[in-house]
């Protein structure tokens, strides 16, 4: 079910360095020393959304990889994009 704003603005106080995109979208960068740092977050990301059933659009720009949110199905932000922000964010491991 779709967040109302209250809730949305609750959830990204508390997600560190997630932001608002467009209304719809939450979305973080992720910076690394090493390209295939980045590759084996991107790997691990996959993981993570496989166990949840839930896919983050991934963009991978050498050493950043930009992870956006939001659930197609339910026309924006739901509880699952913040489940998924935060188990992005679970694996992440600063070099």
């Amino acid at each position: 079910m779709k967040l109302i704003e209250a809730e949305i603005e609750k959830r990204l106080a508390a997600s560190e360095g997630w932001k608002r995109e467009d209304g719809k979208w939450i979305a973080k960068k992720y910076r690394f020393l090493t390209f295939i740092g980045a590759i084996q977050f991107v790997n691990q990301v996959a993981e993570a959304s496989e166990r949840l059933n839930h896919h983050p659009f991934i963009s991978i720009d050498y050493k950043m990889v930009t992870l956006r949110m939001t659930t197609w199905h339910d026309g924006g932000l739901t509880e699952l994009d913040f489940t998924a922000a935060a188990a992005f964010d679970g694996v992440y491991v600063r070099e």
